[in-house]
């Protein structure tokens, strides 16, 4: 018999247990940073240098890193169900933990791009994190993290809005659901798909008066909803 679809959309709070700084906290990088000068194309074009190094500082703090149980518990969950992990995280720690299916809206952080074809993606040398202004990709424009930043397109919403439309469950995780077109994929949730979402802080959402809310942190709240997962299983 073919598996139902699971669909999770993660966000900060899902690799907050694992040493990643939240953006969105009281402690959160947007309170250090202010989010327009390194997080948007109009940041990028006014300071790149002030952008670049940004983010090769977030490549060298995911140095050390792990998966914590959340990505694990995902992981496991694979057994029953056909997982697509659908993220707002620019970390690899889905993947390292040994998800299969991983949709990235806003890029990749340890991958680079050109400016011209943001599509084409290369590997970044740990041993030499940092970009400066003059680096070339193989293209001939200037080097850029795989990011997508405020103010560009989000083509990775497409396929992700896919995926939601065939969701048998759906599931919310460490996210505050303010950062469209991602919180906007909850309207692709079919009617009578449920859905659940994990947070240790109250959460809204306007889309539906159904969800199932797990007061948790990520790990906890994983290993709560796969009880919840497998005593439906089981009826």
């Amino acid at each position: 018999m073919a598996k139902k679809n699971l669909v999770i959309l993660s966000g900060a709070g899902m690799s907050a247990e694992s040493g990643i700084s939240t953006f969105r906290d009281s402690d959160g990088l947007w309170e250090q940073y202010p989010v327009q000068q390194v997080a948007s194309i109009e940041g990028f074009r006014a300071n790149p240098q002030l952008v670049l190094d940004f983010y090769t500082e977030r490549r060298k703090n995911f140095v050390g890193c792990e998966p914590n149980d959340g990505h694990r518990g995902l992981v496991a969950l694979e057994q029953d169900w056909d997982v697509t992990v659908i993220t707002q995280n620019i970390d690899d720690l889905h993947e390292r933990a040994g998800s299969r299916r991983v949709i990235h809206l806003h890029g990749e952080i340890m991958k680079n791009c050109s400016v011209d074809h943001p599509d084409i993606t290369y590997p970044v040398d740990m041993e030499h994190p940092e970009i400066k202004v003059g680096d070339l990709a193989p293209d001939g424009s200037q080097l850029r993290p795989f990011i997508v930043w405020f103010g560009e397109a989000v083509p990775m919403i497409v396929p992700a809005a896919e995926a939601v439309r065939r969701a048998d469950c759906f599931v919310v995780i460490g996210t505050s659901l303010n950062v469209y077109p991602a919180a906007g994929l909850l309207a692709y949730v079919p009617c009578t798909t449920p859905i659940y979402l994990v947070d240790p802080k109250p959460v809204e959402s306007s889309y539906r008066k159904d969800i199932v809310y797990i007061r948790a942190t990520a790990s906890e709240g994983v290993a709560r909803l796969t009880e919840i997962l497998c005593s439906q299983g089981d009826e």
